[in-house]
């Protein structure tokens, strides 16, 4: 196997990123002067300290901002620096700007600067927030069927409330920028953004500039995670603003302590739900209420709610279903993109309901699910088809591939044997829909060169995070011209070169930039194969290009790559294109909830099963099995690769990550010593990954799916493993029906307390 260039540089510690690149002797440093306290009332900034500290420190304020003291787009609630008279909004949100000459003096000089304010009295809680109606636009409900006349013909009607933590993104490269000044007030930026043209359009807002006069530059990232789609636009602004004041090349990169307590994380949720099913357990009625924590900020909730409710059902069919999202406004960092953009936290509420429907009724958990997953001909619940549905197959496949009768077989007579350890498994289907819900998104460019020499060189709006979206594209394109992929080379990403770019996030970044790609590769292949046609005599529809070598009815011509591409060019044939792709047949109205609003689907299934120690309250993983639904894969290798990283980070979700404040709003888990991320112990010795064969989608670039986001949710299954071992351990102890505890991340704690009888 040929090794990814990408990785070798990885391997050897020679990739570089943006605090790895060569400094200016003028380069400035910078650091914020962060809010002390999760709410205030901004009175005044004194910057003396800091400034007798050295004669190279400059501190900037939300006066010295020369446009727009904006970042927020759906809503404008993010000032770039909070101006005096104003209400800051969370603790650790920017109020100065400090630039030095090192990094470690602008970051001593960042804690003397002091404020006067009044402190004001936080809101922390998403319920307490919606209560005093501090609601973030307007609530969103999705509804289809009668669902009060539904619950009136159940045989059993089950409420309760369930609760998702947040989660921290922990990329390895913390948020950063470097910016340079250029002429004619223009500006050069290189950013950790997963979306260049949105930190050109912030930055040209905040400077009073045109976007042709900021170019942004994205080379690669060390790790995304959603964190970086919004919310890298306030770092690569400062650093602008510091550039744009001074006239020198400014460079902020956040420490890790830092960046966790100023950026956001996934949202926390708070939700209601009511489910109703008959007596063979099949689903007549189901409504919820998600409290959605957004934070101070609006950032992306409205899209993250968005998705929440779309996947509000999962992979069932639910024929009468009612859901509302309201979006809280907290005093708490601005809760943010994170891989599966709110639709984990709808699909734990649903399992939840699944699970206490299992419990109430004694069906079998696995009889309960399988009844009533999606099949083709069915309709989700926003009037979108079922259609191409694998939700049976790759569960049938799972329960086969596991023996799960022969597996709860085997954990019940363990459980009945060992009064210490108790072990549980837990099944969870998936249905993950694939575009971003925001139609105008749906939409890529690429540009293409060929150059004489043969080679090739792509650019897209694709931002390589470590994802191997690079990789991806350049498969396509080497396929596309029919030669070794050692000869394309994926360009930075650049507004420069493709503009207009959406983020490289939900899952798209190879659907909509491969088709794009390819779009331009086959308008330049169109022109090589009329040369070829010329050159041989032949027509041009009984040729293609394979293995470097132009093929006449799938045989072997005497003209190769090398020598088409020379002739091609001496003809003054032109050897580049842009290309451009927009995904099809989308179409949603807000107004009545309705539409299509996907491309496809991505189905799969998993089994976990796990392991608890009773008396200390410990639990071990055991096992991991999927079986997912990836269409024709681009790279099997780096698939399977997405898939085990996604299940690491959803199991993390599930089972360790716990993000708290405190009551004043404090983030406590600020470091990576304080909070837990899975590790190579945390994860079990058996993971098992298989992809479904023969299921091409031909709804996206080469037959193939989304494998970023869906695989996460395969975690949830974690908590619901744990939590089955906890049942048999409280069926033992005192009887009945064992914990009804729907509470993400189920931690060692919240696990010792439901074995003591406590409610965490």
């Amino acid at each position: 196997m040929n090794p990814i260039p990408e990785s070798v540089l990885n391997v050897k510690g020679q990739t570089r990123y943006i605090d790895d690149l060569p400094e200016a002797k003028t380069l400035l440093h910078a650091a914020v002067a962060a809010s002390p306290c999760a709410r205030g009332l901004l009175k005044g900034v004194d910057a003396g300290a800091a400034l007798a500290l050295h004669p190279s420190i400059r501190i900037i304020t939300a006066a010295d901002i020369p446009g727009v003291n904006q970042l927020g787009t759906a809503v404008a609630d993010e000032p770039l620096l909070v101006a005096a008279g104003s209400e800051w909004g969370f603790r650790g949100q920017a109020l100065a700007l400090v630039l030095a000459d090192s990094v470690s003096l602008a970051r001593r000089a960042a804690g003397l600067v002091t404020f006067s304010f009044d402190e004001l009295e936080p809101v922390l809680d998403a319920r307490e927030a919606a209560a005093k109606g501090l609601i973030i636009l307007s609530p969103r409900t999705q509804a289809m069927g009668d669902t009060a006349a539904a619950f009136a013909s159940c045989a059993t009607v089950i409420s309760g409330r369930v609760e998702s933590g947040g989660q921290e993104h922990v990329y390895l490269e913390t948020q950063a920028a470097l910016a340079t000044p250029a002429e004619g007030c223009a500006m050069r930026v290189i950013s950790g953004t997963q979306h260049p043209t949105g930190v050109q359009e912030g930055i040209a807002r905040v400077l009073g500039l045109p976007m042709h006069l900021v170019e942004v530059e994205a080379p690669r990232l060390g790790g995304g995670f959603g964190g970086k789609e919004d919310q890298a636009a306030l770092w690569a602004a400062l650093a602008c603003l510091g550039a744009r004041v001074t006239g020198k090349p400014v460079k902020l990169v956040l420490s890790r302590k830092d960046d966790m307590r100023m950026t956001g994380k996934r949202h926390p949720y708070s939700s209601d739900f009511r489910i109703g099913v008959d007596s063979g357990g099949k689903i007549l009625a189901f409504e919820a209420d998600y409290y959605q924590n957004s934070g101070a900020i609006c950032d992306l909730s409205p899209a993250i709610l968005s998705r929440t409710l779309f996947h509000a059902a999962s992979a069932y069919r639910i024929p009468n279903l009612r859901v509302t999202g309201y979006m809280c406004r907290t005093n708490l960092p601005p809760f943010t993109a994170f891989r599966g953009f709110g639709a984990p936290q709808a699909f734990f509420v649903i399992e939840a309901a699944l699970d206490a429907v299992s419990r109430r009724t004694g069906i079998d958990g696995a009889k309960l699910r399988r009844q009533n997953l999606l099949c083709d001909g069915d309709s989700f619940h926003f009037g979108m088809p079922v259609e191409n549905c694998r939700a049976r197959l790759s569960f049938d496949r799972l329960v086969e591939k596991v023996k799960w009768e022969s597996l709860r077989r085997n954990i019940d007579s363990h459980n009945a044997k060992d009064p210490l350890v108790k072990r549980g498994a837990a099944l969870m289907p998936i249905c993950f829909g694939v575009s971003f819900t925001k139609l105008l998104m749906n939409q890529g460019g690429s540009l293409v060169h060929v150059y004489k020499d043969g080679s090739i060189l792509v650019s897209t709006g694709a931002v390589e995070m470590g994802q191997q979206v690079s990789r991806k594209i350049a498969r396509v394109v080497a396929l596309a011209f029919g030669v070794g992929i050692e000869r394309v080379r994926v360009e930075r990403t650049t507004t420069l070169t493709v503009a207009n770019t959406y983020p490289t996030a939900a899952s798209t970044g190879s659907d909509i930039n491969g088709m794009a790609a390819l779009a331009a590769c086959q308008e330049i292949r169109a022109r090589l194969l009329v040369e070829a046609a010329t050159l041989l005599g032949a027509p041009a529809p009984e040729l293609s290009m394979e293995s470097g070598r132009v093929m006449r009815n799938g045989s072997p011509t005497p003209l190769s790559w090398d020598e088409l591409v020379t002739r091609t060019h001496e003809a003054r044939i032109d050897l580049s294109a842009h290309g451009f792709y927009a995904t099809p047949d989308l179409v949603y109205d807000m107004k009545s909830e309705r539409g299509s609003p996907f491309a496809y689907h991505v189905y799969g299934c998993a089994a976990v099963t796990a392991s608890v120690d009773v008396l200390r309250g410990t639990w071990r993983l055991d096992s991991v099995s999927v079986v997912h639904d990836g269409g024709e894969s681009i790279d099997r290798a780096v698939d399977i690769g997405q898939v085990e990283g996604a299940l690491a980070q959803g199991l993390g979700w599930a089972l360790l990550e716990d993000l708290r404040f405190d009551e004043k709003g404090k983030l406590l888990a600020d470091t990576l010593s304080t909070y837990k991320v899975p590790d190579f112990h945390f994860m079990p010795e058996k993971v098992d990954v298989e992809f479904l064969e023969g299921f091409p989608n031909h709804r996206a670039v080469m037959r193939s799916k989304a494998i970023g986001e869906p695989p996460l949710v395969y975690g949830i299954a974690g908590y619901f493993a744990v939590l089955d071992a906890i049942a048999a351990a409280r069926r033992t102890a005192v009887g009945g029906e064992g914990p009804g505890l729907y509470d993400i991340p189920l931690t060692p704690e919240k696990t010792l307390d439901c074995l003591m009888g406590a409610r965490p």
